[in-house]
């Protein structure tokens, strides 16, 4: 199982970013996937899932309204997009998979990838 992630960047209050996941290895269509972030000093938190199986997603109540994520089965890829970005949203974004992936939570989620930085700052 692999993922890569990429698309982060530095990018001014109010800008928009999409990060994207390609995977390896696993059944794209029948696992969840998800993005995490981390920001220095704090936990690792979910910001947004999808079970392609199950039609079910997940957005963290902080970015509601502001990402969205989507997938592209014939590219095995997830994308994250992300717009009006905080500085608050500064972070190591990571995408996970996981046969289930049991509520966005880290926890849930068994194979990583690397991380990608986003940060936010005028």
């Amino acid at each position: 199982v692999q993922l890569q992630a990429s698309g982060g960047g530095l990018v001014q209050p109010g800008g928009s970013l999409r990060l994207s996941c390609a995977t390896s290895g696993f059944n794209f269509d029948y696992w969840a996937i998800g993005w995490f972030r981390q920001a220095p000093g704090k936990e690792r938190e979910g910001v947004s899932c999808i079970h392609s199986e199950f039609g079910s997603t997940y957005f963290g109540d902080s970015v509601k309204g502001r990402f969205t994520i989507s997938i592209d089965s014939a590219k095995k890829t997830v994308y994250l997009q992300m717009n009006n970005l905080e500085p608050e949203d500064t972070a190591v974004y990571y995408c996970a998979t996981a046969r289930y992936g049991l509520a966005c939570s880290p926890r849930g989620y068994d194979y990583w990838g690397q991380g990608t930085q986003v940060t936010v700052s005028s």
